[in-house]
């Protein structure tokens, strides 16, 4: 059975920083595309990056130049680097593994960016 466990999320200030990690068990993450969406009240669900297999990196236009994915094999782990964050960043994230046409998520980390 697939786990993902996302962690790291919190408040803080506007231009702050933020790395948010995504920890998995039942499954070599090493295989699969994964993937950092996010939803904010009352918003659908949108992608924030991705990273296939390879390395191969992209960004949704809003958090270019300011969120860095990577992962880490070896440790099953994927990360989500937040910098210059804003207050429109605010929004529950959640970790996703893409396995073909099915998708694992994570329970969600809170990020909140306010004075």
């Amino acid at each position: 059975q697939v786990q993902l466990a996302e962690s790291g999320g919190g408040l803080v200030q506007p231009g702050g920083s933020l790395r948010l990690s995504c920890a998995g068990s039942g499954i070599a993450f090493r295989s699969y595309a994964m993937a950092w969406h996010r939803q904010a009240p009352g918003k659908q669900r949108e992608l924030v990056a991705r990273i296939t297999r390879g390395g191969t990196t992209g960004y949704a236009d809003s958090v270019k130049g300011r969120f860095t994915i990577s992962r880490d094999n070896a440790k099953n782990t994927v990360y989500l680097q937040m910098n210059s964050l804003k207050p429109e960043d605010t929004a529950v994230y959640y970790c996703a593994l893409v396995r073909g046409s099915t998708t694992d998520w994570g329970q969600g980390t809170q990020v909140t960016v306010s004075s």
